[in-house]
């Protein structure tokens, strides 16, 4: 009994092992070099929440000695040494080493019958901030800042002192100077804290996750499992599966190979295995949309002058119809298959072309059924954060599905329907929408709002966004082809800083259910110290 079952374990595990590691679509790593580009603007945000730190008023009693500090303001930063790297094997090291900090704030001084009033300029020096941020996915499968370990010294804090009874502040300073590190070193944390799990993961909220790419189709760049971080790389695992939103439930499995991404020399590196590919062309074929029909004047004169001859025995037989206008229907039979090799990346397509005549007011009379393979090249490039695919057409060849006789006869129509496809058809896929002089003397003519496009061309113009924080976008892309995937190599660059994205997303304060009143002015009145 127990050798069946170890049998039975034996059996099970690779399909465990691999049911629990589902290979990525989308795979993206940002190296020390992407990450350094991100130390110069979190640096710059850092700094911005260091002065706006808030420090308790300080007040207190030494004999006949009364002393209040209070408002208290960051008035400049020194953050002499800082370092941001990779902490196997879910985590961010942010340092800062020997930063200073100035201070002013207001003093109240009574001391038996003398009393004095005015401001002190003080700076903490020897600064050491230790942070350790850690990373992980959250339940939506959205890369999150989870938790935060802190700590913070100051080694040594001056005050200076002007007024009556400045010797008196001098030799009292150890109470004043002691309590003022005490309450800023207390406060660095909290506010660093704050901005780690709180804003910048409001800004980690703008990476799309699950999204609509347009009225067909949607997209989910869901984290399959969190982050892995080696000492020099960040990798971040996603599903990179399109869905037709009819079906917005539906998972596709994927069989194709993993991306591997090995360089390190640029700052990010994203990879698509052509399951990420293949899974958009199902999402189409499955909304229906992969069909064109030209009717009318919309086919080539040159075209339809073919084609009648053609058919001219079927057409006469059809009379009074003779003169009826053609009509092409052109429908993807399957859905497209996506092949990566080192050498290229193409596209096989399968179709139907349906050629009739519809004459007015009655049914349309098929002429031909045939099938059409394609096989087309695709450029796959980045422009700014949109992937974005450029087709051209390859390989083409029609035949008859009723017999190979038919196929023979047909085969004069191969050319000029190649002539179609790259001439009417591609700039279509492609997203070019305006009239091409090249096809003039075809008699085409481009109406973007005809009902009877159904293919996806603006999604193919706009191309497809990549999971990015908003404000952050590539430059420098480099596409290089493997065996099942490719890569685009590339530079980051900050259209937008942190804060500025921080703040376009920030809650509007709800106006409080009562007027609330202004904090008192520290009192002047040495009777209340």
């Amino acid at each position: 009994m127990a050798a069946g079952s170890c049998r039975l374990l034996l059996f099970l595990l690779p399909w465990l092992v691999t049911a629990s590691h589902s290979p990525p679509g989308c795979k993206i790593r940002i190296t020390s070099k992407g990450l350094d580009l991100v130390k110069q603007e979190g640096l710059r945000f850092v700094e911005q929440e260091l002065q706006n730190i808030t420090v308790s008023d300080l007040h207190g009693k030494e004999g006949q000695f009364h002393y209040n500090i209070s408002q208290v303001k960051v008035m400049d930063l020194q953050l002499a040494f800082s370092d941001l790297h990779f902490q196997p094997q879910q985590h961010l090291v942010f340092n800062i080493k020997n930063a200073s900090i100035s201070l002013r704030f207001r003093r109240q001084l009574l001391y038996w019958f003398f009393y004095d009033i005015g401001s002190i300029n003080a700076s903490a020096d020897g600064v050491h901030i230790h942070t350790v941020l850690q990373l992980a996915k959250d339940e939506a499968g959205r890369l999150k800042i989870s938790n935060i370990t802190c700590n913070a010294s100051i080694a040594r804090m001056h005050a200076g002192f002007s007024g009556t009874l400045r010797k008196v502040y001098e030799f009292l300073s150890t109470f004043i100077v002691t309590g003022m590190r005490f309450l800023l070193s207390q406060q660095i944390c909290p506010s660093l804290e704050h901005a780690s799990l709180v804003l910048l993961n409001s800004v980690l909220d703008t990476v799309p996750v699950r999204n609509y790419v347009d009225e067909h189709i949607g997209i989910d760049y869901s984290l399959l499992r969190d982050p892995t971080v080696s000492t020099d790389t960040l990798d971040l695992d996603f599903k990179g599966m399109f869905f037709p939103r009819a079906r917005e439930n539906q998972e596709l499995e994927n069989h194709a190979v993993e991306p591997v991404i090995k360089e390190t020399e640029r700052m990010v590196y994203v990879a698509f295995s052509e399951y990420f590919f293949d899974s958009a062309m199902l999402a189409y074929f499955q909304a229906g949309v992969l069909t064109i029909e030209l009717q009318g004047e919309k086919v080539p004169k040159d075209l339809e002058v073919l084609l009648r001859a053609t058919f001219f025995g079927t057409i006469f037989m059809l009379s009074p119809a003779v003169d009826a206008p053609l009509q092409l229907v052109l429908q993807v039979s399957a859905p497209p298959r996506c092949i990566i090799k080192p050498s290229g990346t193409s596209v096989s397509v399968s179709a139907f072309l349906n050629i009739s005549l519809v004459p007015p007011g009655r049914p349309a009379v098929q002429l031909s059924s045939m099938a059409m393979e394609t096989k087309l090249s695709a450029k796959v490039f980045l422009q700014g954060k949109a992937l974005r695919v450029q087709l051209d057409l390859r390989r083409f060849r029609i035949y008859s599905k009723q017999s190979a006789l038919e196929s023979l006869a047909l085969f004069s129509l191969q050319a000029p329907l190649k002539t179609l496809l790259q001439l009417t058809i591609m700039p279509l896929i492609n997203g070019r929408h305006h009239h091409c002089p090249h096809t003039a003397g075809l008699g085409v003519k481009w109406d973007s709002a005809s009902h009877h496009l159904s293919l996806p061309a603006e999604r193919t113009k706009k191309g497809v966004q990549i999971p990015l924080p908003e404000g952050m976008d590539f430059t420098k892309e480099v596409v290089t082809n493997h065996a099942g995937f490719l890569t685009v190599g590339a530079d980051l660059h900050f259209s937008k800083g942190l804060r500025e994205v921080i703040e376009k997303y920030r809650p509007v304060p709800t106006a409080p259910a009562y007027p609330s009143s202004q904090p008192a002015e520290p009192s002047m009145d040495p009777h209340q110290l």
